[in-house]
């Protein structure tokens, strides 16, 4: 069954069981490669498709971010069982199982439209921080952030251990910062905690006359739900130095790892739920025209007549310090999915900054295009940054389908192979999935 290790760089590195040490010093040795995914969870991507959806429909989408959020939680399990058992990433049992060159190219290809469309949503959001913060025009702003290969370099030499430790730090800081600011905004709890239950207006492609909400729903699955998260996690839970043993080792590895992903992906839901909260408690009802765009937002916050007496500066700079943050540190783990996909589907290496590099140069291409046509237009930026989850929703079945039907082969999983209503509730949700994007292409098509 084993091939060539995934990201040699990185595996088997981190040290893990001891004899005779607790719950929580075993979970802190596993805890890690949980940040890495969950920083996805929370790029510029989210920020978009939350704060619109909040802003647009107050806070009847917070169930949408909910159940995404379960349904990204479950299928990372999927990952985590697939790492650990069978010591490959989804790329390298894709193309183990699959053998056939044209079918595992088309899988690399979508594989590597999806880390490209996440790349370029990160380079919208460094851009517009950098716009908010420092004035730099969007066109200046989008070529300095070619200069994060350098801090990815730079990160490269500390080791894996070391780069969770500061992806944690950044998203915690995330966290404090939107903590902050919605307590500030005094949301409607009753209404937040109402909300938690899925609405049929979300389905009907209820609209106020702007993006419906069934098209900012796919956006935020797409947003919340990254193809890239699945090769990734399945690579980088073999971080750690695990015993196989026997089945009672693997199945506390396993264990820890579902513990470190879920208290981690936990972070980002309320991330993304602040989010759409703050949309919602201070934009909600305003005029479509100054309400859930990243750059109305920021001067809003610092405007007492938008919000009120909580407006400053201090305010609208968290904020854009916050989508900086979130667009650097989701940046670290697009290169490393880039080499998964890479050498697992096409069997070809090369340096992780040369990865990094072609990667940023295609996903500029959008960007650079959109600022051609329509110049420093920020609405048209910002909805380029929503079509980009948009893509990723669809794209999401391709990566899908083949980890349910990996982690479902009892040849491959032997006894940790999905459960019954694991392998029907993973296949009912990319059903569900097809059936909302041919429905979402339909509608941008016929509308």
């Amino acid at each position: 069954m084993k091939k060539k290790v995934s990201l040699p760089e990185i595996n088997n590195t981190v040290p893990v069981f001891k004899k005779n040490r607790n719950f929580f010093r075993n979970l802190f040795a596993f805890s890690g490669p949980g940040s890495l995914v969950a920083v996805g969870y929370m790029d510029p991507g989210n920020w978009i498709t939350s704060i619109q959806g909040g802003a647009l429909y107050e806070y009847l989408l917070i169930s949408v971010i909910f159940v995404s959020s379960i349904i990204a939680m479950f299928l990372q399990v999927l990952c985590i069982k697939l790492g650990i058992v069978t010591g490959m990433d989804l790329a390298q049992a894709t193309n183990f199982l699959v053998k056939n060159k044209k079918i595992n190219l088309c899988l690399w290809i979508i594989a590597e439209l999806s880390i490209i469309a996440t790349e370029t949503a990160e380079i919208i959001g460094s851009t517009i921080a950098l716009s908010l913060l420092f004035k730099i025009p969007i066109i200046f702003g989008t070529i300095i952030t070619i200069l994060d290969v350098l801090l990815l370099l730079e990160l490269t030499k500390f080791g894996i251990r070391k780069i969770e430790a500061i992806v944690f730090t950044l998203i915690f800081t995330v966290f404090l910062i939107f903590c902050y600011e919605v307590f500030l905004a005094n949301p409607d709890m009753k209404k937040i905690f109402l909300s938690l239950l899925p609405n049929k207006k979300i389905l009907y492609s209820y609209s106020n006359g702007n993006d419906s909400s069934f098209f900012i729903s796919l956006g935020i699955i797409g947003a919340t739900i990254m193809p890239h998260n699945l090769y990734l996690h399945s690579s980088i839970v073999q971080s750690r130095r695990y015993i196989r043993e026997n089945e009672k080792d693997i199945k506390e590895s396993i264990k820890y790892a579902i513990f470190d992903s879920n208290i981690q992906l936990s972070f980002s839901l309320i991330i993304n739920c602040l989010l759409l909260i703050l949309g919602a408690s201070l934009f909600f009802g305003k005029s479509p025209e100054t309400v859930g765009k990243i750059f109305k937002i920021y001067y809003s916050l610092q405007n007492k007549n938008t919000i009120g007496e909580i407006a400053s500066s201090t305010l609208s700079n968290l904020f854009a310090i916050a989508l900086l943050i979130s667009g650097q540190s989701a940046s670290i783990t697009g290169a490393l999915s880039g080499q998964i996909v890479m050498e697992g589907f096409l069997n070809f290496r090369i340096s992780i900054w040369k990865r990094k590099m072609i990667t940023r140069f295609f996903a500029i291409i959008p960007v650079l295009f959109c600022i051609f046509f329509y110049g420093n237009n920020n609405d048209k930026i910002e909805k380029l940054l929503i079509y980009t989850q948009i893509f990723l929703s669809i794209a999401l079945p391709v990566s899908i389908i083949p980890l349910l039907y990996i982690t479902s082969s009892k040849k491959i999983m032997k006894n940790f192979v999905n459960k019954k209503y694991q392998i029907f509730f993973g296949f009912l949700i990319a059903f569900i999935l097809i059936i909302l994007n041919i429905r979402l292409i339909l509608e941008i098509f016929f509308s």
